[in-house]
Parts: C-alpha cells; structure tokens; sequence
C-alpha cells in the first residue's frame, strides 16, 4: 500500500523544513525519499521560533514549492505548528517557551502573508486564543485549524469546535508527563472525540501501543489520523540531528530526545515503520491504516477547502 498523507513533516532523510539554508536540491531529493517510501505528500511543518525567523522559513518553503513542480507534487501545503502555543512546562514540548505568545490577527496575518496561499494548516493552544477569534478567522480563510501544546478547558475546546477547530494535534504528546488523574487535557479532548479529529504519532515511543489501542477503541475511526511528527532523522537512525537549531539525539530504539532527555523532540521513524508498529503491536487492519493515513487525513483537508476561499 503507498499514497500515505502526512500533516506533520518537520523534515526527513537529513533535511530539516525549518533551517534557514534549504535548499531546492535538498528538498527535491527529500520529495524522491518519501515517495520511495510510500508517502504521497505531506504538508511540511514549521514550528515555533521568533516571528521573524518563522516568515522567512515560510517564505523559503513557498519559494521551493512555487518554483519546483516536483516539490508541489510531494508538498502540498505547509503546516504551521506555534507561536500560538501554551508556554507551560509540559505543554510546550519541544517548541521555545520564549517564542510562544497569545493568538492575535494581526500576527496571523503575516504568517498568512507569508505563506502565500500554501498555509493549509495552523496547530495552535485554544486557550492562547481568546473567544476563538483566530480560530474563526482561520477557517473562514479555508485553512484547517488545530489544537495542540495546550491545556484547553472543555469550554475552551467546545468553543473553539464551534468556530471550526477540526483537529487536535498529536494527542498523548505536548503535555507533561504528570497531569490532573481525571481532569486533564487526554481526557477533555477525548470527551469531544465525536465532534474533532485526532491526530497520534504511532512510533511506539510517543505513545505506547498499549495507550494507542485504547485510544482506538474510543475515537470514532473516521476522525483518527496519524502522522510521523517527522524530523531529519527520519530514516536515518541512532545519531544527532537538528530541528530548528536546537539537537536531537536519536537512540539505539528509534526515540529523538531533546538534549536534555526530559521530552522528545519530533519523531525519527518512517510511517512504514510506523505501519509495522500498528500492525503487530496495535492489531489495526490494512483498511483502517487507508482510513487514517489516507482518506481522513485527504477528507480534512478537502473539507477546509471548500469551506474557504
């Protein structure tokens, strides 16, 4: 099976989609990898730095796209991961807590600038946005918004639903390791799963395939999808990589640790490696892998389409 669709793509096979010397050569042959490997498109992921430092990676990325129909084949859009993001402990992730600020028009407006036509994507905190006005303003604008990094209350997410939130990204991941043991973030979104889709890394690392399958059990197939959260490590194995200036080190099973090694930083694996770990240790079928890595993740972003412009 091939024709994957990947939402989160911070880079692959060595090249990092928020350095700030891409280059065409670079992306094209990363366009060539993931097709070998059975990844139709993605949509490449840029996450949170200075404001300046994120507009010219957008601009770089829409260059690449715009001037290279090998790369618009594989790239069909660009995913903006932050700065709208909660800068909580935990939350925060990977991401730069500095760099992370409250949602507001006029600087989603230059990302927009920027990204040309080719931001399809805007993962932001629902809570960072107040009365959703970002939110409402996004999906009017026929881009796909989504939650993630955030500690959303049930108002805060049902409001956000109500002004066209459609994801929630990588759920498991982007919150601390100690939460609340029944109000919490996990459990709030999963309390909504009927009305949003679902993002999971399904490496085995980020979430164990134990907490995967019980996920699957409770979320509507129809609104799971699953995404690698890939870095330029992927494919590549054990070693030090980069994403977004900061080090990666990827140990001998696969897991990209922030250097720290209190959180991981992205995700190393493939999504045939990711299919392995669904099929022997989750039991999901070869249907329910077209379900969340084709159709839904296609269905999403056909429905935003064609809610915008």
């Amino acid at each position: 099976m091939s024709g994957y669709i990947d939402l989160q793509v911070n880079g692959y096979a060595g090249v990092d989609f928020n350095s700030d010397t891409l280059t065409t050569d670079e992306v094209v042959e990363v366009c060539r990898r993931l097709k070998a490997d059975g990844t139709d498109s993605i949509l490449a992921t840029v996450i949170t730095a200075r404001m300046d430092l994120m507009l010219l990676r957008i601009s770089r990325l829409v260059e690449l796209i715009e001037s290279s129909a090998e790369i618009a084949d594989c790239i069909r859009g660009i995913h903006v991961e932050g700065p709208f993001l909660n800068p909580a402990d935990g939350f925060i992730g990977a991401h730069p807590a500095s760099d992370a600020k409250s949602a507001d028009i006029g600087s989603t407006d230059q990302l927009l600038d920027a990204g040309n036509g080719n931001i399809k994507m805007v993962t932001l905190a629902p809570e960072m946005d107040a009365d959703a006005r970002v939110t409402n303003y996004l999906t009017g604008r026929g881009i796909v918004v989504a939650a993630g990094h955030s500690d959303a209350s049930l108002i805060d997410l049902n409001r956000a639903i109500d002004h066209g939130l459609k994801l929630f990204t990588h759920l498991g991941n982007g919150c601390p390791r100690l939460l609340h043991r029944h109000d919490n973030i996990v459990q709030r979104v999963l309390a909504v799963s009927e009305r949003l889709k679902i993002s999971f890394i399904a490496d085995g690392h980020h979430v164990p395939t134990f907490a995967l399958r019980n996920y699957f059990g409770m979320v509507p197939h129809e609104n799971i999808i699953i995404v690698t959260d890939a870095i330029s490590a992927a494919g590549l194995g054990p070693g030090r990589y980069e994403l977004s200036g900061q080090v990666v080190e990827v140990d001998e099973d696969g897991a990209a640790w922030a250097a720290c090694r209190t959180h991981y930083a992205g995700c190393a694996s493939t999504f045939q490696q990711m299919i392995e770990v669904l099929k022997e240790s989750a039991g999901v079928s070869d249907a329910q892998i077209r379900q969340w890595m084709i159709e839904n993740p296609l269905q999403l972003l056909a429905a935003d389409h064609a809610s915008g412009r």
